[in-house]
């Protein structure tokens, strides 16, 4: 039986194992075992495309979810909703009802999300720093999409 807390690791069911609800390209799957590592951990949370785009744009400021979707013009509304329900799901995101007629959804990141954004800092430099050549060399790197 495993001792591990369902709070980094997803939720435990009744025979104490611990399952995840998604994956890198963000279909609902139950993981196979525990985390290898802090970065399957971490990839676990942000896996997908749109996740670390989500991320930053809410770090700029709180958006309600046509702001996000007009700074993220290529995903879709279906994507959007499921992305933010995951990171939601996950204590990255909060996601705050006001009282009012229409209604008005804003979400913001939590400090768990914060931390996560600040760790992904360093990564963003790396990109930064070598996009140029990542482009460049992209048609080599992806001949079929090319």
């Amino acid at each position: 039986m495993s001792t591990r807390s369902a709070d980094s690791r997803g939720s435990a069911d009744s025979t104490g194992s611990t399952r995840s609800t998604r994956s890198a390209g963000s279909a609902h799957t139950a993981r196979k075992g525990p985390y290898e590592c802090g970065l399957d951990a971490a990839v676990d949370v942000i896996g997908g495309k749109w996740k670390v785009l989500l991320l930053w744009a809410l770090a700029q400021r709180p958006q309600r979810f046509g702001e996000l979707r007009r700074e993220l013009p290529k995903i879709s509304e279906k994507v959007l909703a499921q992305q933010l329900r995951e990171l939601e799901a996950d204590g990255i995101v909060h996601r705050e009802i006001f009282p009012q007629v229409p209604p008005k959804v804003e979400y913001s990141l939590t400090d768990f999300g914060t931390s996560l954004n600040e760790a992904l800092a360093p990564l963003g430099a790396w990109g930064r720093a070598h996009m140029a050549h990542l482009e460049a060399t992209y048609p080599q790197r992806h001949p079929a999409e090319a």
